[in-house]
């Protein structure tokens, strides 16, 4: 009994200073952003292009691109380490995650109506979704767009962030959109085969058919634009609501609260694209309909 209360406050111990050491780096990040402020120009800038850190060559290398990397390194560090020895009596935590990830499985072989097709789609599906939420709830960690250096552009000086949040170029959307696409394409392909697939677009049976074929087509490389134009639209309009609200008022407190707000709309977008990226396959795979 003893030996229960005491693992139970050991518990509580870790909840709050989990919870108070997020606190402290929150208040330090703040910090940091209000004082990189008060060096800047007091006027709100906001910059389409991510800034760019150095080059590698030809290539420049931008805070988002460098954000992306270290969003890779550390999921790659979690999945080694979490899959490094599984446990046939799982432990709690294990145990919390293989049920998550099969009623993931269970979710997608329903919608799919196949666990074979499950089996294969289920893992890019869920990197997505990772990957996304991770790249998204990274460009929310004190530090962020605060850390830096500070460069002459002309007779200016500038702030050159070494991190960004990620979703805010649209290139790294545009390239998760690109990975969505063709595994999309792919796995009609695979399912159906190249002829079949293509009579969904293609069709000369009919003038009906062949116009619905074509809006099929238009629409199908439409979703290259709507998939990153979405998440891109989102997590820049939150990056620049949050640099308002701290302009206009104390970057102490008030931010607080967004940054929650922001977090929730980071989980949402990174849900989105991949059940989007999910119901897409659904529809690759299906027969064509006969118009």
């Amino acid at each position: 009994m003893n030996t229960h209360i005491f693992t139970t406050h050991i518990k509580q111990f870790s909840t709050v200073l989990t919870l108070g050491v997020f606190s402290v780096l929150s208040f330090f990040g703040f910090v940091l952003q209000a004082s990189a402020a008060e060096h800047e120009v007091k006027s709100i800038s906001v910059h389409l292009a991510a800034p760019i850190v150095g080059h590698i060559g030809f290539m420049p290398i931008t805070a988002t691109l460098i954000s992306v990397w270290v969003t890779m390194v550390i999921l790659i560090t979690v999945a080694y380490f979490a899959g490094k020895n599984p446990k046939l009596i799982p432990s709690k935590l294990q145990s919390t995650f293989e049920v998550l990830l099969g009623s993931v499985f269970d979710y997608i072989a329903e919608v799919l109506e196949s666990k074979s097709l499950a089996a294969k789609y289920f893992p890019i599906i869920m990197t997505i979704f990772i990957f996304v939420l991770s790249m998204n709830w990274f460009g929310l960690l004190p530090g962020v767009t605060s850390i830096g250096y500070y460069a002459m552009h002309g007779t200016e000086s500038a702030f050159i962030p070494f991190l960004y949040p990620s979703a805010t170029d649209l290139n790294i959307t545009i390239a998760f959109a690109i990975v969505a696409f063709f595994t999309v394409e792919v796995a009609g392909v695979t399912v159906l085969g190249v002829w079949k697939y293509g009579k969904k677009f293609i069709n000369f049976s009919s003038p009906l058919a062949f116009a619905i074929g074509i809006i099929e087509l238009i629409s199908e490389l439409a979703r290259l634009i709507a998939f990153s134009f979405r998440l891109f639209g989102n997590i820049f309009a939150g990056k620049v609501l949050l640099l308002v609200v701290v302009f206009l008022t104390t970057p102490y407190i008030i931010p607080i609260p967004l940054i929650a707000y922001e977090a929730f709309v980071g989980f949402i977008q990174a849900f989105i694209f991949a059940i989007l990226t999910l119901y897409f396959i659904k529809i690759a795979v299906e027969e064509p309909h006969q118009h």
